[in-house]
């Protein structure tokens, strides 16, 4: 982190300071993010890259994918965590249909990403000659482009459910003819999500962009968690490849219930939580008295 800092000026995280990291073994560090806050937060504590998720449909949303989410509402979340992101690189993720119709249809919408949210990059699912033709199209427009190969969520009804990806031979080598066609495509990362270790460990040896894991093991070039499943705070068991480092849900909750407690108790608020005012003031609002009142 230390890296990042000229003269007590915080300095922004670009794609060239992850390719660097990449050729210096440094390890990139990536959460996603979905508010100001969360944003603010992580950003402080040193996150290299945010992720503007589509997750955000399960974990903010309440969708039972992110199959619905809409573009209107990717640009909602990720300007609030552009705002907060000082040194964090911002990645949009394009959302379900937002990119697979056509070229123009891609461009058209990683240009509304980046230019009314302030994200500095867009991430794709999937690969194959059309993900590479619209990569290459949005990279052309001065958009970097991050990939996403292995377990896509987007084509989770396609693949038969959230399974691990590139077990076989068939599979493991489509990724990687995949990976391969992405950089060349001028995609400058890739996220390589439930892929098997030994398989993520060549991919990063093969290419010369990053690799952010996600369930792929410790040798790709970063790592990326979804914060909710981090702080134990999805309403879900956190799968497999998630770790949590703060049971965040558990502290919420904790403080919610003790704050109906003694709000039903009385307890709370008590006169310091609350603002004074001169008892002049109060004496001139009382009513007059009920002998007074009779006498008039």
């Amino acid at each position: 982190m230390s890296a990042f800092f000229m003269g007590g000026t915080v300095l922004k995280v670009t794609v060239n300071t992850l390719k660097e990291m990449k050729s210096n073994g440094e390890k990139i560090t990536m959460l996603t993010a979905y508010d100001y806050q969360f944003a603010r937060i992580l950003d402080a504590a040193g996150a290299d890259t945010l992720l503007v998720g589509d997750s955000l449909g399960n974990v903010m949303l309440g969708y039972a994918n992110t199959l619905p989410v809409t573009m209107d509402e990717m640009i909602h979340h990720t300007k609030a965590v552009a705002r907060a992101a000082k040194r964090a690189f911002v990645i949009f993720d394009m959302p379900f249909m937002s990119y697979q119709v056509c070229v123009e249809d891609a461009v058209f919408n990683a240009g509304r990403a980046v230019k009314e949210t302030g994200a500095e990059c867009v991430k794709l699912e999937g690969g194959g000659p059309l993900a590479a033709e619209v990569t290459a199209a949005i990279v052309e427009c001065g958009i970097p482009v991050c990939a996403h190969l292995g377990l896509t969520p987007q084509s989770v009804n396609a693949m038969g459910g959230f399974v691990v990806q590139g077990k076989a031979l068939a599979k493991a080598k489509e990724i990687l003819d995949h990976a391969l066609m992405l950089q060349a495509a001028g995609a400058c990362m890739v996220v390589l999500e439930a892929v098997p270790w030994k398989l993520a460990q060549i991919l990063t040896e093969k290419l010369d962009i990053p690799t952010i894991g996600i369930g792929a093991g410790p040798h790709c070039d970063g790592q990326v968690l979804v914060v909710h499943d981090m702080f134990n705070m999805s309403g879900r068991v956190p799968p497999k490849f998630a770790k949590v480092f703060e049971d965040v849900e558990k502290i919420m909750t904790r403080g919610a219930k003790n704050y109906v407690k003694e709000v039903k108790a009385g307890t709370f608020p008590e006169t310091s939580h609350s603002f004074a005012i001169d008892d002049a003031v109060i004496a001139k609002l009382k009513p007059a008295s009920r002998k007074k009142a009779a006498r008039k």
